[in-house]
């Protein structure tokens, strides 16, 4: 029952996400500075979209004879199209956001994790393309790559996909411009803080 209400609540995040895509109005932003990570992945997105199209216009062909053998095909390839679609949106809306003392951390529509900068004790550039598993490490790469590494002073919690609590103390993720991230996180961590509202 639990995995059930998660998958229904990713999905209407990626139906939320198309619509946010089409009125070009990104996610959660607010007050606070977005970095985007889809940069790339357009063109990659593009050509799964591409083939998912071909193949649903090819089993309508094979399958004309059967009409409801086509018709359950048919809603499955329309789903798949919907999936890929709603996952590049979620990857363009939903981006990480420095605010005044948070830093958001996120990744299309299943991961969101809130970290305090007082909590951050290092920000670097680092380019990895092999993550493993590791207790207590996130690892949030795009294209296989991450570019910026936290070192955190103590744990902060990740709520999985399916709801359950991880403790965090490092965090591995991507962002289009690397440089300017760890610049930005670094300089609010040594400035003075003055927390804003922000969007849940």
């Amino acid at each position: 029952m639990r995995t059930a209400a998660a998958l229904a609540r990713h999905e209407l995040r990626l139906f939320e996400s198309l619509l946010r895509w089409v009125a070009r109005r990104p996610h959660g932003v607010g007050g606070g500075r977005a970095f985007g990570y889809a940069r790339g992945q357009g063109a990659v997105m593009a050509g799964f979209g591409f083939v998912c199209a071909v193949e649903t216009f090819t089993m309508s062909v094979l399958l004309r004879q059967w009409p409801a053998a086509h018709r359950v095909v048919l809603v499955l390839d329309l789903y798949t199209l919907f999936f890929v679609a709603g996952l590049y949106a979620a990857w363009t809306v939903r981006p990480h956001v420095l605010y005044d003392d948070v830093l958001r951390v996120r990744q299309a529509a299943h991961v969101d994790v809130r970290v305090p900068l007082d909590r951050i004790a290092a920000v670097r550039r680092e380019t990895r393309t092999t993550h493993e598993r590791a207790a207590g490490e996130l690892n949030l790469p795009v294209g296989s790559r991450t570019t910026v590494t936290l070192e955190l002073t103590g744990p902060v919690t990740q709520v999985t996909f399916l709801g359950r609590r991880r403790e965090i103390t490092l965090i591995r993720l991507h962002a289009d411009d690397a440089r300017a991230l760890a610049g930005a996180v670094t300089r609010a961590r040594t400035g003075p803080s003055v927390p804003r509202d922000r969007p849940r």
